[in-house]
């Protein structure tokens, strides 16, 4: 069974997307184009974000564990500055995150901190808030690379790792799936596959062997079953692309219920 990326590896990706997004800005041709995936929002907006949230998980990570994020860390989000020139910039979008690598690496992977994911399948520690801001940095440079014109797969250590993340982070949850039960498996073409269960006692992720050809797939099983690269699902699971972009085995009506479904406990 597959593991997941290291603690190290998780700060050395939220450092590579993060330059790779720092690169995307300092070629776009301004900084007011739009970024389709983001409605109403230019690339400025997306540099305002993704620093912005940088540093406001750095004070999270940093005040550790807590039932809430530190008053300051929220204070300062909302009142949120930044250059309006480029080149100053980019170096704040730099300093935003190394404020967060240093946060991380001096907490360490298993520090406890605030989280908003309390009763998913994912830790309320530092190297589960870093696993998250692989995905947020990474998928953030795709709307970049968008809005610029020339979007390019994510990398498919840091895919791999990303379907996972947004299943148990984003999905699982003990509210009760308001439907008649059953189950979402997604498969990559890397390799890997996870099954979706949905039920009265809420939605949870397990791990599946991927389908071969001597196997085959039990269809019986899933309701619905998504194929595609690793970064086609995560980009799906993020509402980047659309069902139609990836093969769906089963009833898609099914995957519309899913992205409609709003928990009443996260």
């Amino acid at each position: 069974m597959e593991k997941n990326l290291e603690f190290p590896d998780l700060l050395r990706l939220i450092d590579e997307r993060s330059t790779a997004f720092r690169a995307v800005v300092a070629a776009a041709p301004g900084l007011d184009a739009q970024v389709p995936t983001c409605p109403g929002w230019t690339l400025f907006d997306l540099v305002k974000h993704l620093g912005g949230g940088d540093r406001f998980w750095a004070a999270i990570v940093g005040a550790g564990s807590a039932d809430a994020p530190p008053a300051e860390a929220v204070a300062a989000r909302a009142a949120l500055e930044v250059p309006q020139e480029r080149e100053a910039l980019l170096a704040w979008l730099d300093a935003s995150t190394q404020l967060l690598l240093g946060a991380l690496r001096a907490a360490g992977p298993e520090s406890g901190c605030w989280t908003w994911w309390p009763a998913s399948q994912s830790p309320q520690t530092a190297s589960g808030t870093a696993r998250h801001r692989v995905q947020e940095t990474a998928v953030h440079t795709y709307d970049a690379q968008l809005a610029g014109g020339a979007p390019q797969p994510l990398p498919d250590e840091l895919a791999l790792d990303g379907v996972e993340e947004f299943l148990f982070t984003v999905c699982a949850t003990p509210s009760a799936w308001p439907h008649k039960p059953t189950a979402f498996d997604f498969h990559a073409a890397e390799g890997r596959s996870w099954r979706l269960t949905v039920d009265g006692d809420g939605a949870r992720t397990t791990r599946i062997p991927a389908p071969t050809a001597a196997t085959g797939e039990d269809s019986d099983a899933a309701g619905a079953s998504v194929h595609g690269t690793a970064s086609e699902l995560v980009l799906y699971l993020y509402d980047r692309i659309q069902a139609d972009s990836l093969h769906v085995d089963g009833d898609a009506g099914l995957l519309d219920l899913l992205r409609a479904w709003e928990p009443e406990e996260k």
